[in-house]
């Protein structure tokens, strides 16, 4: 039998009788170098095995050198910080800017029905349609601009992701990005990440409040300007654009390739008549603008984490190559149980005067107290001067007002790239009527 295991024997048989045969025939000086080399062979290899231990065992002891990190001058947040510390002292929190109150309970009805349909899988990229085309009906019955919703409207994880995708989406290595201060605390670690350099423009503030130096803005500007970002209601200070403002910015990048981050998350929340000037609004300006908004500050629900962004095809096109390895969806539920909720324009319609009866109802019971308050026509938030109070830093003010009062709120030196002192915090008043009422009653003291 050749094949098999009986093959496989012979096979072996016949081997090991060359050999012998052929150690036979050596002769006694050949067979001792034989005996050499497979000594020397046999400790070779013992000793590279030693030495290849004793390299992973180094390796395993060498402790793991820090990370070189992208964003190192980024610590705890004044936020996470003065939220903290509201928490351990009990002190009413006017300082994180979120409502302590239910959102309406069709939306949650209405996102409830959506995953008890089976919509709790993957949705496109861009989002859901019907979402896409409510926003797009939305900002056109609103601002008289079309968006084209199969290549205009993208669906974004909240509105900092929408941020970060649109500055790492069109800004490279060395370009620079025009901030405007006080500044949202992602805009400039966004610009950072994405190798950008931030060129800062200070806001001026009066007795009208908090305002843009356009002069200063269009001196900002260089070969090298790629974006300018605005923020408009604007957070922290409550100002709005006027239509002034908007031809400013308009007149600055005519003609040139400089595109427009517009941060419109407060869009709904513009007050005493006045009118929210969206960059949707300007024909020009929307040509090169990207719009953010956010469905979670207009619908108190902001840790859904949902919002989106309005930009021409071009411009969208590369939003979502970045988009599309960022977050690539979001939440289908929520998507489809918003855009249900949004065939009825009431609640983005009345949320003006909603907040502004509790504007109102804070700005009455600050008026006893020596607070100066400075205009709010805008967001949910209401700066004041506090220096007839006390010349303490406006960090120090704020952990004392937390401490010692029982209300916390927020310093408007935080949203500087290098902390400027102005005497003025920033209270949020997205609360109920008796949380208000509470932190007004603290207040009095003062």
């Amino acid at each position: 039998m050749v094949g098999g295991r009986c093959g496989t024997a012979a096979v072996k048989r016949k081997a090991r009788s060359q050999g012998t045969r052929q150690h036979a025939k050596c002769g006694p000086r050949q067979r001792r170098y034989n005996k050499k080399i497979r000594v020397h062979t046999l400790h070779t290899s013992r000793n590279m095995s030693s030495q290849a231990a004793s390299a992973i065992s180094d390796t395993s002891l060498a402790p793991l050198a820090p990370l070189v990190s992208r964003l190192p001058r980024v610590g705890t947040t004044i936020f996470t910080v003065m939220s903290a510390l509201a928490a351990e002292k009990g002190a009413v929190n006017l300082g994180q800017g979120f409502p302590d109150f239910d959102c309406d309970p069709l939306l949650l009805d209405a996102v409830n029905d959506a995953m008890r349909a089976g919509h709790n899988q993957y949705p496109p990229m861009a989002g859901i349609l019907p979402l896409r085309q409510a926003v797009s009906d939305k900002v056109a019955s609103l601002y008289g601009r079309r968006y084209d919703p199969l290549t205009e409207i993208t669906i974004t994880a909240g509105a900092t992701q929408a941020i970060l995708t649109v500055v790492l989406c069109c800004v490279h290595p060395g370009d620079e990005v025009i901030v405007i201060e006080p500044v949202y605390d992602s805009y400039v670690p966004a610009i950072e990440l994405a190798g950008g350099k931030p060129v800062f423009v200070q806001m001026e503030v009066g007795s009208d409040g908090y305002s843009v130096p356009w002069d200063k803005v269009a001196a900002a500007v260089t070969p090298k300007t790629r974006l300018i970002m605005v923020n408009s209601p604007h957070n922290p200070t409550g100002s709005i654009f006027d239509a002034d403002d908007i031809a400013q910015l308009t007149a600055i990048v005519r003609g040139t390739q400089i595109l427009v981050m517009s941060d419109e998350v407060y869009e709904h929340m513009v007050y005493d008549e006045h009118r929210h000037e969206s960059a949707c609004r300007h024909p020009e300006l929307a040509e090169r603008a990207f719009v953010v908004s956010s469905f979670g500050k207009t619908y108190h629900v902001t840790g859904w984490k949902i919002g989106y962004v309005a930009a021409p095809a071009m411009l969208s096109a590369e939003f979502r190559r970045v988009h599309q390895f960022n977050v690539f969806t979001v939440n289908t539920p929520m998507q489809y149980g918003l855009a249900t909720y949004m065939e009825d324009p009431a609640p983005y319609l009345d949320l003006a005067p909603f907040y502004a009866h509790k504007r109102d109802l804070f700005r009455e019971g600050l008026s006893g107290t020596r607070f100066k308050l400075l205009p709010s026509r805008g967001t949910y938030f209401q700066c004041v001067d506090y220096s007839a109070i006390s010349d303490m830093p406006e960090a120090e003010f704020c952990r004392w007002l937390t401490t010692e009062i029982g209300v916390a709120a927020i310093p408007i030196s935080a949203f500087y790239d290098q902390p400027r002192e102005s005497g003025i915090v920033r209270f949020c008043f997205a609360k109920k009527d008796q949380t208000l009422r509470t932190a007004l009653e603290r207040l009095s003291r003062l």
